[in-house]
C-alpha cells in the first residue's frame, strides 16, 4: 500500500484535510516571510551600496552573490542533518542564523561587513528541511498539493519583494530592508514551533539527499544538463539585478520609482508564462526550453544594444522574465521526472546547490566585469552564456510525465535476507505502467516511477508473492 505519515489523519482522501491544509499554509507563510525579505534586497543593493566608503562593483557583486555561496555549500548537509536531528530543530537553527546575518548586514558600516552578513544569511540553508517537513506531514496522495501551495508562495514572495524593495529602501534605506528581513525571519520561528504540525520523519531518499548517491547523480548524463542549466539561470537573474537598477538610474529614474517598471514587466511576463504553459498542455517539450533560453539571450543582447532606448530596454526585460519564469517553473519538475526512484531527494539537493552557486557566480562575474570594463560587457556575458546553455540543452532528451510511488514491502523479518532486491526490481518492471523500480537498503519499501497505466494491485501482488 502507499506510504502515509502515521500521524496524519487518513479521512477525506479526496482532498487536503485540515491537518495538511494547516501545515501547507504555515510552511508557505514561512517561505513568504523569509524569502520576501531576501528578495527585497535584489533590486536595491547595487544602488544603495554606493553610499558605503569601501564601495566597488566587485564588492557589490560579492554582496549580492555571497548569500548563494554558503547556500550552495550547506544545502545538502543541512538536509541530511534534519534527518538526524529532526526537521524543526534544523529549521529553527537555520532561521536564527539567517536572522543573525540580516541584523549584521543592517548594522554594517562598510561593504566588507555587509558581505559578512550576506554570507551568514546564506548559512541558514533550510529549504531541504522545510520541504522534508512538508512531506512528513502530508499523505502521498495529497503531497503534490501541499508542495504546490508552497511553490506558489515562493513565486508570490518574489514578485512582492521586487515591487516593495525599492519603495521600502526609499523610506528606510538598505539597513531598513535588512532589519525587516531579520524581523520576518524571527516571526517565522513561532510559526514553525507551534503552528506547523509535527510529522513522523519518513527518512526517504525521495525527500532528502543520501550521501551514497551524490557522485553518481552529479555524473548523470541528463541531470547534469539541468544542474548546469539552473546554475546559468540564476547566474543570469543575479547578473540582471546587479546591472538593471544602475541602468534605470542612468535613464534618470530614481530608485523609489523602479517599481513602476517592474510591475508592468512582471505582469506581462506572467501572461507570457501562462500562454507558453497553455500551448505546452502539461508537457515540457525540449523546444520550449530552448525557446525560453533564446528569449533570455535575446533580452541580454537587446540590453547591451539599448543605449538608453526606453522601449528596447522594456522589451528586453519582458523577454527575460518570460523566459526565466518558464524555465524556473519547469526545471524542478524535469529533475523530479528524470531522477531514479528513491533518489529524488539527492537529485533535488544537488540541483538546489547548483542553483545557489549560480547566484554567487552571477554576482562575482558582474562585479569583476563592471570593475574592469563596463556594465554593457556584463550584458554581453549574459548573451554569450545563453549560447553555451543552448549547446548543453541540445543533449537533453524529451521527458515523459511520470508519477512517483512508494510502497511498503512488509516482508517477514526471518526471510528478508533471502530476498533479492535486483530480482524483485526486475519483477516489478513487468507490472503495467512501472518505468523504474528501486528497493531501499533495508528492504522495507520500494520506490517506483510509473505512468498513467500503473496497476497498484498487480504491484502489490508481486510484493506479497516475494514476501
Amino acid at each position: 500500500m502507499l506510504n502515509f505519515a502515521p500521524n496524519v489523519p487518513k479521512r477525506n482522501s479526496s482532498g487536503l484535510n485540515a491537518f495538511e491544509l494547516r501545515a501547507a499554509l504555515a510552511l508557505a507563510s514561512v517561505y513568504v516571510l523569509r524569502m520576501m525579505g531576501l528578495f527585497m534586497v535584489m533590486p536595491v543593493l547595487a544602488i544603495a551600496a554606493m553610499d558605503y566608503p569601501d564601495y566597488s562593483p566587485m564588492m557589490v557583486g560579492l554582496a549580492v552573490g555571497g548569500y548563494g555561496l554558503t547556500q550552495a555549500a550547506l544545502q545538502i548537509p543541512m538536509g541530511m542533518m534534519s534527518d538526524k536531528w529532526g526537521r524543526k530543530p534544523v529549521i529553527l537553527f537555520g532561521l536564527a542564523v539567517f536572522a543573525g546575518g540580516s541584523f549584521i548586514a543592517a548594522h554594517a558600516d562598510s561593504m566588507a561587513m555587509l558581505v559578512v552578513g550576506r554570507i551568514l544569511q546564506g548559512a541558514g540553508a533550510i529549504a531541504g528541511a522545510v520541504m522534508a517537513l512538508a512531506t512528513d506531514v502530508s499523505r502521498e496522495s495529497q503531497r503534490a498539493k501541499v508542495l504546490a501551495i508552497i511553490g506558489v508562495a515562493i513565486g508570490l514572495s518574489f514578485y512582492l519583494a521586487v515591487l516593495l524593495g525599492p519603495i521600502i529602501a526609499n523610506h528606510a534605506g538598505l539597513a531598513g530592508i535588512f532589519a525587516i528581513t531579520g524581523i520576518l525571519a524571527l516571526l517565522c520561528m513561532p510559526l514553525v514551533k507551534w503552528v506547523v504540525p509535527n510529522g513522523e520523519p519518513l527518512s526517504s531518499g525521495e525527500t532528502l539527499p543520501q550521501k551514497g548517491q551524490i557522485k553518481r547523480l552529479i555524473m548523470s548524463s541528463q541531470l547534469w544538463r539541468l544542474n548546469v542549466g539552473v546554475m546559468i539561470l540564476h547566474m543570469l537573474i543575479t547578473l540582471l539585478f546587479v546591472q538593471l537598477p544602475v541602468t534605470l538610474l542612468g535613464l534618470g529614474m530614481r530608485l523609489e520609482t523602479h517599481w513602476t517598471v517592474y510591475l508592468p514587466v512582471l505582469g506581462l511576463s506572467v501572461l507570457g508564462l501562462i500562454v507558453m504553459m497553455g500551448i505546452a498542455r502539461g508537457r515540457t517539450p525540449r523546444s520550449f526550453l530552448l525557446f525560453g533560453v533564446a528569449m533570455m539571450g535575446s533580452a541580454f543582447l537587446l540590453l547591451s544594444l539599448s543605449n538608453g532606448n526606453w522601449w528596447l530596454l522594456t522589451a528586453a526585460v519582458v523577454l527575460f522574465f518570460t523566459g526565466f519564469n518558464y524555465l524556473e517553473a519547469n526545471f524542478p519538475a524535469l529533475v523530479s521526472s528524470i531522477a531514479p526512484p528513491g533518489e529524488k531527494g539527492t537529485a533535488m539537493g544537488i540541483y538546489a546547490s547548483f542553483q545557489f552557486f549560480g547566484a554567487f557566480l552571477g554576482g562575482m562575474l558582474s562585479g569583476i566585469i563592471t570593475d574592469v570594463w563596463s556594465p554593457d560587457y556584463a550584458y554581453v556575458l549574459g548573451a554569450v552564456s545563453t549560447v553555451l546553455w543552448l549547446l548543453v540543452l541540445f543533449g537533453l532528451k524529451e521527458v515523459s510525465k511520470v508519477k512517483r510511488v512508494m510502497m511498503n514491502t512488509s516482508f517477514d523479518s526471518q526471510h528478508i535476507a533471502k530476498i533479492s532486491s535486483a530480482q524483485l526490481e526486475r519483477s516489478l518492471l513487468h507490472v503495467d505502467g512501472v518505468i523504474e523500480a528501486s528497493m531501499t537498503s533495508t528492504k522495507d519499501a520500494v520506490y517506483l516511477k510509473v505512468n498513467r497505466d500503473f496497476d497498484p494491485v498487480q504491484a502489490r501482488k508481486v510484493l506479497d508473492t516475494a514476501g
